[in-house]
C-alpha cells in the first residue's frame, strides 16, 4: 500500500495525516498505531490510538465531518492533496464562510440556547446543548458569526439532521 495524504482542519487548525497502513499514521511529523472498528449503533466507531481508547460519534454534515467526542463537538475538514491543491490554486479559503446551519447530529432533548437571534458569537462558543443517551453535547460556533435564526426551542425533542439554528 503507497501512502495517502490528507489535510483536516480541526477548530482553525490544520493537520496533516499521512496514512502508511491500516495500523500506522503520521499526523503532522508524529507517527502512530491506531486500530479502527465501526459499530453498529448510530455512527459510532472505537478507536485505539497509541493505546488510548476513544468511541466518538461521527456523522458527515455541512460539507465535512462533525465529530463528538466525549460530549465535546468538533467540526473537522478534510481533504486530499488534489483538492487541496485545486483550492489554493483557486485562492479559495478554508469552508468557513457564509452561512452556517447548524443541524442536530443525533436525536436529543435540547437543555439550552444560550444564544439568541442577532447575538454575534465566537468560534468555540456554545450555541445550544442537546442532550442524547443521557450525555450534554455543547454544539459550538464553527467560527465567528452572527445568529440569523433559531428554529428550536428549550424542551424541544429534535431528530438527526433537524436545523437547530442559522448563523450567518
Amino acid at each position: 500500500m503507497t501512502s495517502e495524504i490528507y489535510f483536516a482542519e480541526v477548530e482553525g487548525k490544520e493537520y496533516q495525516i499521512e496514512i502508511l497502513s491500516e495500523t500506522r499514521v503520521v499526523i503532522n511529523g508524529a507517527s502512530h498505531e491506531i486500530d479502527y472498528q465501526p459499530l453498529k449503533k448510530h455512527s459510532s466507531c472505537s478507536l485505539l490510538v497509541d493505546g488510548k481508547s476513544f468511541e466518538p460519534n461521527t456523522y458527515q454534515e455541512n460539507g465535512g465531518w462533525e465529530i463528538i467526542l466525549t460530549g465535546k463537538r468538533f467540526n473537522v475538514l478534510v481533504e486530499d492533496e488534489r483538492e487541496r491543491r485545486l483550492r489554493l490554486a483557486a485562492g479559495e479559503s478554508t469552508l468557513q464562510e457564509g452561512r452556517y446551519i447548524l443541524k442536530s447530529p443525533m436525536p436529543g432533548l435540547v437543555i439550552d440556547i444560550p444564544v439568541k437571534v442577532g447575538d454575534q458569537v465566537m468560534e468555540g462558543q456554545v450555541l445550544l446543548i442537546l442532550e442524547s443517551m443521557k450525555m450534554q453535547n455543547e454544539l459550538t460556533a464553527p467560527r465567528d458569526g452572527k445568529i440569523a435564526r433559531i428554529q428550536a426551542k428549550v424542551n424541544d425533542n429534535v431528530e438527526r439532521k433537524q436545523t437547530l439554528l442559522i448563523m450567518e
